[in-house]
């Protein structure tokens, strides 16, 4: 597999703590794993931490501090050089200024709708069309 730059919106992360067998917990270690490249950044790792913790969601404290272990210890941390107003949604600029820094080239989400659909170079897509672009390197 060529080497992959890669951003994950917070909502792949919630699937892959909640659905162990699920096509986002594979999603993620593809994203861990060489020669694949997990970007994120101060803010994103608060998101992950707050949304991980929210009491509704169940996440057992030991996963949640497992998820979050493994993405600090397989990741790459960016600082964004300036802020950006691309989503519908403000709280998701974030990942857009995370793909912009990171030179990344997806942006796995599940909520395209949130995201224009490039950014740059990077290409904002869903779990499955990931799954579809590894799959046949894998």
């Amino acid at each position: 597999m060529l080497a992959l730059r890669l951003v994950i919106d917070t909502n792949v992360l919630i699937s892959a703590a909640l659905k162990p067998t699920g096509l986002q917990r594979t999603i993620l270690i593809l994203a861990i794993t060489p020669p694949a490249r997990l970007y994120v950044t101060r803010p994103i790792l608060l998101e992950y931490g707050d949304v991980l913790s929210r009491p509704e969601l169940c996440i057992p404290k030991g996963l949640r501090q497992q998820l979050l272990q493994l993405i600090k210890n397989h990741s790459y941390t960016v600082s964004p050089i300036r802020r950006l107003e691309v989503t519908s949604d403000p709280d998701d600029n974030i990942f857009v200024e995370c793909a912009d820094a990171a030179r990344a080239d997806y942006l796995v989400t599940g909520n395209q709708r949130h995201f224009p659909r490039f950014w740059k170079k990077t290409k904002v897509i869903t779990p499955r069309e990931f799954i579809s672009i590894a799959a046949p390197h894998l």
